[in-house]
């Protein structure tokens, strides 16, 4: 029987009803259905409109719909059911008979809804920040493996300075510790219950609603019946946090494309993520890397959509809503599946050291630190810059480095220049004399790998508070 049926004289057009039917997707959402039917229950009980026997009933038979989906996969073949909370209820009445229809007493499909995907996003939060969390680990512990291996950075695609290896895999792991502050931030903004909203105006029996969100973990229930029935802000800040880790997992993917050319050949990539050629033999693609980056683009795409349903709907829940709920879904399902593969290439790529510790000492990588040098000498910084400039210029004609000139040959350009310029030119000397709060000094970049490593044990830690 339908929930809506009574109104009604006329069948729908079979296709019709095949078509808006939503349970072929939101099943996913089951386990959260039957969480808060529990609770709805229980207040239906306080309220008087349950007695003690007709709840024992109801949710035994509600354990049993847990317990039969889990067991049997083929249990959610269901053709008829519309929705979810049809499913549940069809299956209730099918167990325990016209009593299981008194569990819709004061209640709405429209604040069902909004409470199920609110528990969703809550538990795929929980989910996301632990799997974020042990990929920060694995780029703390190469970092911790790199020691003073140093390697080139770039701006513009460019040979810039050299940093620490580890300086740039905290880089991205500075990146997932704002997407982990990002999800809990809406997490906490998303952490009030609709039940006892009604459909639109509110339940219309005296239902406990602190004791519902309390029994389901939220903080208090929403605070307004229609913004509660309609309100999908919580899914658009949630798929939006989404996608800027997206967004960092797929610049993590295209530098490690870069990175593992035999241009550079500063990473290689794991065989067991990787692919060939059924041409070339000798290729070695890397395809979990480029899947990264097209993955991304349907979280983006996900995040489009929702935005574009929901930007022209009067209040308060329209069946528009409905369609919000499939790219929810892809964008969750797509980040959880996809960052345990990146935390296992990142495990175990290897990195040519020697290869980055040689591309670090070539390429003028050191002409800031001989500006600073003059700098340091009394010329002013603009000028210092202009001269060694000069100096790159005329390394450039000849084929060498800066380090390589003689002396006779640096004052030329500038005699400031002294004997221990060269020392300052080293590779050591210049990363150590990034030696500020950021930096890739070693000994900041120590500090550094203490500090992420004490944040996101804070994450586990809080995690572990929330389970």
């Amino acid at each position: 029987m339908k929930m809506w049926l009574g109104r009604f004289r006329q069948p729908l057009d079979p296709e019709f009803e095949s078509w808006q039917r939503s349970f072929p997707f939101d099943q996913r959402l089951l386990t959260h259905e039957l969480a808060a039917s529990r609770v709805h229950a229980h207040a239906l009980k306080n309220a008087g409109v349950l007695s003690p026997a007709e709840l024992d009933a109801i949710l035994a038979g509600l354990d049993q719909i847990g317990e039969q989906a889990y067991v049997s996969p083929t249990f959610l073949k269901d053709a008829d059911a519309e929705d979810v909370h049809h499913f549940v209820e069809k299956h209730l009445v099918m167990l325990i008979r016209d009593t299981g229809y008194k569990l819709h007493s004061g209640r709405s499909r429209n604040e069902q809804i909004a409470t199920d995907l609110r528990l969703y996003i809550r538990d795929s939060i929980d989910q996301l920040r632990s799997e974020i969390t042990e990929l920060g680990n694995a780029l703390v512990s190469r970092a911790e493996q790199a020691g003073s291996a140093a390697m080139p950075t770039y701006t513009h695609q460019q040979r810039a300075e050299p940093v620490l290896v580890a300086h740039w895999l905290l880089a991205y792991v500075e990146m997932l510790l704002r997407d982990l502050g990002r999800l809990a931030d809406c997490r906490k903004r998303l952490n009030l219950c609709p039940l006892g909203s009604g459909a639109v105006a509110g339940a219309t029996l005296p239902l406990d609603r602190r004791a519902m969100a309390a029994k389901l973990e939220f903080e208090a229930p929403t605070a307004n019946s229609i913004d509660a029935t309609t309100d999908r802000d919580f899914v658009l800040e949630f798929v939006n946090a989404l996608v800027l880790l997206g967004l960092h997992l797929s610049r993590w993917a295209e530098e490690m494309v870069l990175f593992s050319t035999q241009e550079f050949g500063f990473v290689a990539p794991p065989e067991k993520y990787s692919t060939g050629s059924s041409a070339m033999p000798q290729k070695k693609n890397p395809d979990l890397l480029e899947l990264t980056r097209a993955k991304v683009a349907r979280t983006i795409g996900d995040f489009t959509t929702l935005v574009t349903v929901l930007k022209g709907l009067p209040l308060a829940y329209n069946k528009d809503l409905q369609e919000t709920q499939e790219p929810l879904f892809d964008a969750t399902e797509g980040l959880l599946s996809l960052l345990p593969l990146v935390t296992g290439w990142m495990k175990a790529a290897e990195f040519n050291y020697p290869r980055m510790q040689h591309a670090a000492q070539s390429g003028f990588l050191n002409a800031w630190a001989a500006a600073t040098y003059l700098v340091g000498h009394g010329v002013p910084f603009r000028l210092a810059h202009e001269r060694v400039g000069n100096a790159v210029q005329h390394c450039l004609a000849k084929g060498c480095e800066l380090q390589d000139l003689a002396l006779e040959e640096l004052r030329q350009f500038s005699p400031e220049f002294e004997k221990d310029v060269y020392s300052r030119l080293s590779l050591e000397s210049v990363l150590s004399i990034h030696d500020v709060e950021g930096g890739t000094a070693p000994a900041q970049v120590a500090h550094a790998i203490a500090e992420a490593k004490q944040k996101l044990t804070s994450v586990l830690e809080e995690a572990h508070a929330h389970a």
